[in-house]
């Protein structure tokens, strides 16, 4: 077994795509000939603290050198590359997304996070992305090298498919609520199509952002919609089946994502999407079996949305091309065992 370390930031268990990741991962890599263990780092990660970042040093620096060292891009990419140049261990950089493409960010905190994302980088043995697109962002926004990147794309788990043919038209978005998720846009496209029967749940965190929250409930309440939309919050993983099971059409209008985990877990089931193009979210998920439209065009959401509520058919061919494409996405051991090769290479 070659020994390795896995740094990430925060509670390992929140409900979220990066976590979700995260712990698959770490629970697999045994299977392939690699001891990963969990290294906890603050949760204040990306914006961290100087105590924080001081306690992050002290715990990264007692990884022994020449152990793999893995460290999640949430914290990575916000660390100080005086911090990182001290580290004696060699760096497995993974990168979900760069952190400067999160929506909401002030201009200035923009540009300071995409100068030390690139800093960090560059400090990197190597670097692990979720997808192709945050791959090709990588190398040509931040200069990283094709050679130095392994994309190990989220798994999927097989699933049911979904039973569909609701009355009302049940609708499921899922995602913390956060400004990068747009859900305030979505209620807007929404709106419009009062006329047709429906109802919407959004699933996922609201402790993360008290502005995305306060806009999704100002939207619902501007539109009228609060009787339509439900806001389910964070659920367990039998609950968020639950939900995909009961669905019968799935709905993504987040400004970017680096893979978009929650379209594969639809695909698993077969349901029609309308998604952006936002980030990887375009090639996620296949042109027959999603509609897409421009990140933040509430109005091309909307018709988007018309167009699968008001045609039952081609909610069926969708459906299908969906249930298709998710029949043949990539396990948890393709991703594990892909990231189990990066840190063999690491080791030596």
């Amino acid at each position: 077994m070659i020994p390795a370390a896995f740094a990430i930031p925060g509670d390992i268990d929140l409900p979220t795509g990066g976590y979700t990741y995260d712990r698959r991962v770490l629970a697999l890599l045994p299977s392939f000939g690699v001891a990963a263990r969990h290294v906890a780092l603050p949760g204040s990660f990306p914006e961290p603290t100087p105590g924080d970042l001081a306690v992050t040093a002290g715990i990264l620096s007692a990884v022994a050198p020449g152990e793999p060292l893995i460290i999640d891009g949430l914290a990575y990419g916000a660390m100080p590359a005086d911090l990182i140049k001290d580290l004696r261990a060699p760096i497995i950089a993974l990168v979900h997304h760069p952190l400067c493409l999160e929506a909401g960010l002030a201009e200035p905190r923009r540009r300071q996070l995409y100068a030390s994302e690139k800093a960090a980088l560059a400090l990197a043995r190597r670097i692990v992305t979720v997808s192709r697109a945050t791959a090709e962002t990588l190398a040509s926004d931040f200069g990283v090298p094709a050679s130095q990147m392994t994309v190990a794309e989220p798994g999927t788990d097989r699933a049911d498919r979904a039973a569909g043919g609701n009355r009302p038209l049940r609708l499921l978005a899922v995602g913390s609520v956060v400004p990068r998720k747009a859900y305030d846009i979505l209620v807007c496209a929404l709106a419009p199509l009062k006329d047709h029967d429906w109802r919407l749940s959004i699933v996922g965190a609201t402790d993360r952002s008290t502005e995305a929250l306060a806009a999704l409930h100002a939207a619902m309440r501007d539109t009228g919609l609060a009787d339509r939309v439900t806001i389910a919050g964070p659920v367990n993983q039998d609950a968020l089946a639950e939900h995909y099971a009961a669905a019968d059409a799935f709905l993504m209008p987040s400004l970017y994502e680096g893979y978009g985990m929650v379209l594969a877990e639809a695909m698993a089931r077969g349901l029609p999407i309308v998604c952006t193009t936002g980030g990887a979210a375009a090639d996620t998920a296949p042109d027959d079996a999603a509609i897409k439209v421009p990140p933040g065009d509430a109005g091309a959401l909307s018709a988007a949305i018309g167009r699968v509520l008001s045609d039952a058919s081609l909610r069926r061919s969708m459906s299908d091309a969906s249930w298709a494409a998710g029949q043949k996405l990539p396990g948890w051991g393709d991703t594990a065992g892909k990231i189990a090769a990066v840190i063999k290479e690491v080791a030596g």
